[in-house]
């Protein structure tokens, strides 16, 4: 694959810069700056020094004025800096300019969030999707690369004699990229097949989502004891993980974790991930997972929102957890918190603080999409009735004649499948959970 450049193998250190122009656009540039900060940690750079800059206007060559690009590329140099990051977004030409400017390498956020994917991910799908979104941001940045290039080629395989080294490495990219989109597609369609295959099997499934390290994974391996990668580390997985966990009636329960969030996320990376992230869209109800120990703890619920608006998944049902509580010392945060979202919940997944409030939440969850109905089953159908005790939830069950009477709330999926048994139903909004059940039929 393509590099947009020869980076350093060994970056020393780094300069990193946040550009804002209004006064109120301050904090946020200081708080997105923070972020960057952990981002660029996370590829193991380190950074000598952060600066926030306020400019009156953008300009188009440099993205600020020439006085004060000058002032960044003085610092960088008496340092003997490797690399100033941007946490805005350049374009390919503000990025040459800079380089030829400064004589350094020039990068903005996006490119470092592309270098932590590209480092991430694990699957097949994940890996498509990163290669994918890296060419098409590489595409127009291809200049940078050959600029020191000026000879025309021709040959087999060329457009011409007339066809610069330049113009066929970004016909190669354009190959290149239709090729990944192609694999990709058929990626999706296996994974679409093994979606239906899940959604056949009427078992409820909820999708974590959240912010980066907001501790979804830590979630999902305590509640299902799964073997599932954790590290106090932006991104530290980008693959979806399905896991079943028991709720406390016997309910079984499909868990994905998705994917994190992050503040301007490049739209490319959004788009290349839709078919990971399109989990959440698809699932019962989502559990949204927000870090009560950030400071800003409402900027990060507030992205995850603006994704999933993106996604067309906001009108999700959706549970509301703040996790890591163990972490805030100032006990007003927590009461702000649950001041703004009176219906959260507050747990910690560290000393398992709310877990089992939150368990019993996503029954009542289920119990929202579900139905009391009223099975006749015959006695030679006894694997129907094993169904129900095993995939739903039975309340009653009678023995008359050749028939087995079972009332239990079920899923909409199991309904429809066991819809020749059904006799009469009631909806249910919530129940509560039974210590002990009628013993199943053999």
């Amino acid at each position: 694959m393509f590099e947009i450049k020869d980076k350093p193998k060994m970056v020393t250190r780094a300069l990193l810069v946040s550009v804002f122009v209004k006064p109120e656009e301050e904090e946020e540039a200081g708080s997105l700056l923070d972020e960057l900060e952990e981002l660029v940690n996370t590829l193991g750079i380190p950074i000598f020094q952060k600066r926030v800059v306020h400019i009156r206007e953008h300009h188009a060559r440099l993205y600020l004025g020439s006085g004060k690009a000058q002032e960044l590329i003085d610092l960088a140099k008496e340092e003997k800096l490797d690399v100033i990051i941007f946490d805005n977004e350049l374009t390919p030409a503000q990025q040459r300019n800079w380089e030829k400017l400064s004589g350094l390498c020039v990068i903005d956020r996006q490119e470092v969030i592309l270098d932590i994917f590209g480092k991430r991910a694990q699957t097949k799908e994940a890996r498509l999707q990163v290669d994918l979104a890296r060419m098409e941001y590489s595409l127009p940045r291809l200049t940078r690369a050959w600029s020191h290039f000026g000879h025309q080629g021709g040959g087999i395989g060329g457009k011409g004699e007339g066809e610069s080294q330049l113009e066929q490495d970004k016909r190669l990219i354009r190959k290149q990229i239709e090729n990944l989109r192609k694999e990709l597609e058929q990626v999706r369609q296996i994974r679409a097949t093994q979606r239906k295959t899940r959604q056949r099997t009427p078992v409820p499934n909820a999708a974590i989502v959240g912010y980066t390290n907001a501790g979804k994974s830590s979630l999902l391996r305590r509640l299902t004891e799964a073997d599932v990668l954790v590290e106090d580390k932006l991104f530290a997985t980008l693959d979806t993980t399905t896991r079943k966990v028991h709720l406390p009636n016997k309910q079984p329960l499909l868990l994905t974790d998705t994917v994190g969030f992050v503040r301007k996320l490049p739209h490319k990376l959004v788009e290349a991930f839709n078919a990971t992230l399109e989990e959440s869209v698809l699932a019962d109800f989502l559990i949204h997972v927000v870090d009560a120990s950030q400071p800003n703890a409402i900027a990060f619920y507030q992205t995850t929102m603006k994704v999933l608006r993106e996604l067309g998944a906001e009108e999700k049902r959706m549970l509301l957890v703040f996790n890591k509580t163990d972490k805030v010392e100032d006990l007003s945060i927590l009461g702000n918190l649950k001041h703004h979202f009176p219906d959260a919940l507050f747990i910690s997944v560290h000393n398992g603080k709310g877990l089992d409030e939150l368990l019993h939440r996503m029954e009542t969850m289920i119990a929202g999409g579900s139905q009391a109905l009223e099975f006749e089953i015959p006695h030679a159908l006894g694997n129907i009735a094993a169904r129900l005790y095993a995939e739903g939830r039975v309340l009653h069950a009678d023995y008359e004649g050749e028939l087995i009477r079972i009332t239990a709330v079920t899923s909409p999926k199991l309904a429809e499948q066991l819809s020749e048994f059904v006799v009469g139903k009631e909806s249910v909004t919530s129940f509560t959970p039974f210590e002990k059940s009628v013993p199943a039929v053999s």
